[in-house]
């Protein structure tokens, strides 16, 4: 989605169809298919973007609803085989020759021709922390090698943590690839969090200029966003994230029973972004969160299921759209601007992402009332949602109008001095990415959420 002028405002919205009104329920069980997302028309005019996306979503929820066989739900859905175990749900992120799938369920990691079939040398680096290594390193290592003696497997386990997320941490993963003497067939694979999986993938995008890596996220974080689409990097001391690539993985392998041993607190924390993809674009799915979050926060595996399916389908198929973020998926992004703002200011590692996030899109959908974009009983269901999710809603005391405003200056969604905002514009599922807002409303909301 490309264009030689930049609009200053973009428009999105997901026409929802009243045929699938009420085909998600608690106890949907997911099929064993892949949709292969992306073969939407857009339409660019008059500095607007209106994306019309009713066919790719009803193949959507059909195989979220139906155990039928592939031919008879669509001809876009298709089969996966497994030498071993169950069969996985597969959403494919569509990027021409640069395709991939992501791999979905339950005892994946079990399953070694998954990882397998992605891995085209001889010679394998594992990229893990100190949290994840103990739990989950010996079983990938194992699922790499089972019946296959020719590859070597070389691990580098990082501190853990987002304050770790720099260039000296970076920099170890170098280190063991060369002293390993590893080459351009070489894979990496990103085992554990974002910040592991930016980090690695930010390191095969570099590394010999460019080797294959695998993402297995191991937090609902990574499982339902960060893993799936190809942005990479590290922080800066001055912003999060600033220094990266984009750099697309040969799969996503999510094994939804990595998410047994996760704190409540992370578990929490990947909420934000599930409720995101409802709140920008999929207004049946955050519907469905509010019916369903208390069981999504009792762990209940079906649900989570389709939580991750869901969300990944809705990433797959923005990003399918617009890889490299010229307009569409820029509106990912709704809360990280206030959400980034208090990472940086408030310290990298004192407040998870998706904490952050959370008070971010608070925020946002401040700001959007004050412009009169939204109804006022939008922003009494965003803080319901994240209350029952267990997520803050104000940021941290020590936060400051004039440190979001000195750390959003230098966001990546500034564009010639000027700092455009993804906010929510009429009903539910509708948003706008735009610099053109009253940024006195935006010093209100400001003044809203700080002492100072």
């Amino acid at each position: 989605m490309a264009s030689t002028a930049q609009p200053s405002s973009l428009c999105f919205s997901l026409k929802s169809s009243s045929s699938f009104k009420g085909s998600v329920s608690k106890s949907t069980f997911l099929p064993s298919n892949s949709i292969k997302l992306g073969s939407l028309s857009s339409h660019l005019g008059s500095g607007r973007i209106g994306l019309h996306v009713d066919r790719v979503k009803a193949a959507v929820r059909m195989s979220s609803t139906q155990a039928e066989s592939p031919a008879a739900v669509s001809s876009n859905i298709k089969m996966e085989s497994s030498s071993s175990g169950v069969l996985p749900t597969i959403v494919e992120v569509d990027l021409g020759n640069r395709s991939y799938p992501i791999y979905i369920g339950s005892g994946l990691l079990d399953q070694p021709d998954l990882l397998q079939r992605h891995v085209h040398g001889k010679s394998v680096l594992v990229v893990t922390n100190t949290t994840i290594a103990p739990l989950y390193l010996d079983k990938v290592v194992d699922a790499l090698t089972r019946d296959n003696p020719k590859v070597k497997v070389e691990t580098v386990i990082l501190p853990d943590g987002e304050q770790y997320k720099n260039m000296e941490t970076l920099m170890k993963v170098f280190d063991k690839a060369i002293e390993s003497r590893l080459d351009r067939r070489t894979t990496f694979v990103a085992l554990g969090g974002g910040v592991i999986g930016d980090m690695c993938g930010f390191a095969a995008a570099a590394f010999l200029r460019g080797v294959n890596f695998i993402q297995i996220p191991t937090t609902v974080m990574a499982q339902v966003d960060s893993s799936v689409g190809g942005k990479t990097g590290i922080n800066h001391p001055l912003g999060k994230n600033l220094i990266g690539a984009f750099y697309q993985p040969q799969c996503v392998l999510i094994d939804t029973d990595t998410l047994s041993t996760l704190p409540d607190r992370e578990l929490a924390s990947g909420l934000a972004e599930v409720i995101k993809y409802g709140l920008i674009r999929d207004a049946e799915f955050f519907e469905w969160q509010e019916k369903n979050m208390n069981t999504l926060i009792a762990r209940d595996p079906a649900a989570f299921a389709y939580a991750i399916k869901r969300s990944c389908e809705n990433k797959a198929e923005v990003v399918s759209l617009d890889e490299k973020e010229s307009g569409l998926r820029a509106t990912l992004n709704l809360g990280h601007t206030f959400g980034h703002a208090i990472e940086t200011g408030f310290g990298y590692g004192q407040w998870l992402h998706g904490e952050a996030v959370a008070v971010g899109m608070v925020m946002a959908v401040d700001l959007s009332r004050r412009l009169g974009w939204i109804d006022e009983s939008l922003v009494g269901r965003v803080h319901s949602i994240l209350k029952q999710a267990k997520l803050p809603t104000a940021p941290p005391e020590s936060m400051t109008v004039e440190m979001f405003k000195s750390i959003m200056a230098v966001d990546k969604k500034v564009a010639d001095g000027v700092l455009r905002l993804i906010l929510l514009k009429g009903p539910l599922g509708n948003c706008v990415f735009t610099d053109e807002y009253d940024k006195e409303a935006l010093d209100e909301t400001l003044r809203a959420f700080c002492k100072s």
